[in-house]
């Protein structure tokens, strides 16, 4: 697919622009305030494990800007039971991976029923067994340290999120601990914490314990909701005011998407996942004009599929580079892409010019 050319001016000029608009903040804790050079930035990458292959194939494409690479390898069902995905553990991508130098920290996600990882973080026994489950994890293959997505935490009742906050801070800090004695990394992902959401981060205890907290700036619109952008550079601001107050900035790493949602528009249902090539694909199948949203910076198309009218909105270069503006602005220097084979080819010059 013909790669498409990007306006990187947007690099430069945009967040004088957000600053004019009130997307940042006056008085808002910024980089750009200070003379200082930006640190060079790293970038970071999820690999799924249902296109492991081609995923693989373009992290050995970008291993000189990879720094790590997180296989979605491993689900946790229970405080002792853990289980890998098809292909968990691969050796042939472990030891591929670090002959180019790139760490291989793997993921732990879950979906448990609600209130369900709650109980084990407001367990003692239950962390601890759950410590020793995770570690036998990182013992079974060279890696590097470990990548914790827990994101069914989040929606705990009202009556409880107070404890298992306070749980789930003390579950991460005794296995990062654990971690650490192993010369082992401790990585945390977590959802956006906003004026709305993501109150069941303890965002000061769990950057003060792990390496890196990877905060998921993505799904501001998401598959069961209205459709919409996935992100703004507004909203990252939001997510950035807060994240930079109370996580180090050397351990604060940003997630970016490289995928989007198609919907129905007027009807219930969950959106279908697209990659950002599924979505340039389908835009020029359906002969779809190219349009940036100006508000959100945000490619987005419609079409019509039979009777029904679809709209997809998803990210791409262009749109990452004015994302990229407002990081930039708070000085966080770390990025994560969710996720490899997903993105626009061009988003790898962004990266790599800041």
């Amino acid at each position: 697919m013909a790669r498409r050319r990007i306006h990187l001016t947007a690099l430069t000029v945009l967040p004088a622009l957000l600053l004019l608009t009130g997307a940042l903040a006056p008085g808002a804790a910024r980089a750009d305030a200070t003379d200082a050079p930006a640190p060079p930035r790293t970038v970071s990458a999820w690999l799924p494990y249902w296109d492991q292959e081609n995923a693989y194939q373009d992290a050995l494409a970008h291993a000189a800007q990879l720094r790590t690479v997180s296989p979605f390898w491993y689900e946790t069902k229970s405080a002792t039971r853990v289980d890998g995905h098809p292909g968990a553990g691969e050796r042939r991508i472990v030891n591929g991976l670090h002959a180019k130098g790139i760490q291989v920290v793997p993921t732990v996600m879950e979906q448990m029923k609600p209130g369900a990882l709650g109980a084990v973080m407001t367990s003692p026994a239950r962390r601890a067994e759950h410590i020793d489950a995770l570690l036998a994890v990182v013992r079974s293959r060279a890696y590097d340290g470990i990548d914790l997505d827990y994101e069914t935490i989040a929606p705990s009742p009202d009556d409880t999120y107070r404890a298992v906050r306070t749980g789930y801070a003390d579950f991460v800090t005794g296995l990062c601990a654990r971690l650490h004695a192993l010369r082992k990394q401790c990585f945390v992902t977590v959802t956006p914490k906003t004026r709305t959401s993501g109150r069941v981060w303890d965002y000061e205890r769990l950057g003060a314990a792990a390496d890196r907290v990877r905060v998921m700036a993505y799904n501001l619109h998401w598959a069961e909701g209205a459709p919409g952008p996935l992100s703004t550079p507004q909203w990252y601001d939001e997510i950035l005011a807060t994240a930079t107050a109370q996580v180090p900035l050397a351990k604060l790493e940003m997630g970016l998407p490289a995928y989007g949602w198609n919907w129905a528009v007027g009807k219930k249902g969950r959106a279908q996942h697209v990659t950002w090539k599924d979505a340039e694909a389908l835009r020029r199948k359906e002969k779809a004009p190219y349009t940036l949203d100006p508000g959100s910076s945000t490619p987005h198309f419609t079409y019509k599929d039979g009777t029904t009218r679809r709209t997809v909105w998803y990210q791409d270069a262009r749109g990452t580079a004015a994302h990229l503006a407002v990081v930039r602005a708070y000085g966080v220097p770390h990025t994560v892409l969710w996720a490899l084979g997903f993105e626009d080819p061009a988003v790898w010059k962004v990266l790599a010019d800041g």
